[in-house]
């Protein structure tokens, strides 16, 4: 298995501390991909839902999906290539897509590297920087893929509780380990959706161990009307990591593009672990759409929020505390093992997300079309009555 590393790989792993033994281990990542259960928000939901099988009609609240779908450029994008489906790149749309993100972020195309969402970069990056003496540090609850992975591969991986206003502990993330090898930082968090700020990710920045990388996942920072994009940290040439996907906003989770920006030796490193770094042309060219967009963000942004805003007003006058999420999806505090909320909603045909031990007694909430979040009230008064 492992000769599905190549000798830069190896050689990575082998200086960082892993036995020859283990490179057969994390070579599986790769050969398994999103086969396996903590790849990708997908993965997570698939295992969840093996609890309640699912109906065709059933509302599908428990994935972080965009029901909107891709735009409509992105659709008109996607017919334009598909004819040319037969050719691995026609018109370079890796490339073009590399040249359109780097436009919009205000970065150098060398600081982008195109994937498939961004769940592949997530992996190749604790595979790059963390080791059997330089964990993987997070927030918890947070999203554990990263998580899953560094313990896959037989490093470590610490959860830091999050602050009472459900912000990262920044001071606790630093100093929870002398030498992490990455402090991970989902921002808006999954799954409370819940911000933390750009003087805290600088204090981050400031302080982190030398040698240690900030990954920070903003694939739900469209959704913020406060969060602040962080390319800035690219362009000084910090130690940072930011992984965007056209999966949330943009409605393309079952497309699968997005990219990871950061400066070109951290990009490097990442693409050492790559096995193939190939990405669909229909994938390129409709994210490559989405972004020339001049309306798409600000539009999904206040549809969300406004359907957000509407569940909590519901839920503030059942009484249930919720956090106060930015994003699409938030976490509910249902005062009963969460288990059993989600199973009950489910016999009601509503699917709501998975669990997180750190929070027993809450069940995180995706946000739906108007028509799902109003089924999810109705189900949701039923079972807790």
């Amino acid at each position: 298995m492992s000769h599905l590393l190549n000798s830069a790989a190896e050689e990575s792993l082998l200086s960082r501390g892993f036995s020859r033994r283990q490179l057969g281990r994390i070579a599986s990542v790769f050969a398994a991909g999103a086969a396996l259960p903590f790849y990708n928000e997908a993965a997570y939901a698939q295992r969840a839902m093996r609890r309640n099988e699912m109906s065709p009609d059933a509302v599908r609240i428990n994935s972080n999906e965009n029901p909107l779908g891709p735009c409509q450029d992105a659709l008109e994008a996607i017919y334009s290539v598909a004819k040319f489906g037969g050719r691995y790149s026609p018109h370079n749309e890796n490339g073009q897509m590399a040249e359109m993100a780097a436009s919009t972020e205000g970065v150098k195309p060398e600081n982008i590297t195109v994937y498939a969402g961004s769940s592949d970069p997530l992996h190749y990056v604790v595979c790059a920087f963390c080791s059997p003496t330089r964990p993987f540090v997070m927030a918890d609850p947070g999203y554990e893929s990263g998580a899953s992975t560094a313990r896959f591969i037989g490093a470590k991986a610490i959860h830091v509780p999050l602050r009472k206003d459900f912000s990262h502990d920044v001071q606790a993330m630093v100093k929870a380990d002398a030498t992490p090898g990455v402090i991970y930082i989902c921002n808006p968090n999954n799954p409370t959706g819940t911000l933390t700020s750009s003087e805290d990710i600088d204090w981050v920045v400031a302080n982190m161990p030398k040698g240690t990388v900030l990954l920070l996942d903003e694939a739900y920072i469209h959704f913020s009307h406060n969060a602040k994009m962080r390319s800035d940290l690219v362009n000084a040439g910090k130690d940072v990591i930011i992984l965007r996907t056209f999966s949330k906003v943009y409605g393309m989770a079952g497309i699968r593009a997005g990219f990871a920006m950061a400066r070109p030796d951290l990009l490097e490193k990442t693409r050492t672990f790559a096995a193939t770094g190939f990405v669909p042309i229909t994938a390129m060219a409709a994210a490559t759409a989405s972004l020339k967009s001049k309306t798409v963000v600000a539009e999904r942004r206040k549809i969300n929020k406004d359907i957000r805003d509407n569940v909590f007003e519901f839920l503030q006058a059942k009484g249930y505390k919720f956090t106060p999420s930015e994003a699409n999806h938030f976490m509910v505090d249902v005062r009963r093992p969460g288990g059993q909320v989600v199973d009950a909603l489910a016999k009601q045909n509503v699917m709501i997300g998975r669990l997180w031990p750190a929070w027993p007694n809450s069940v995180r909430v995706s946000i739906g079309t108007q028509d799902d979040m109003n089924k999810f009230k109705a189900a949701f008064a039923k079972v807790m009555a």
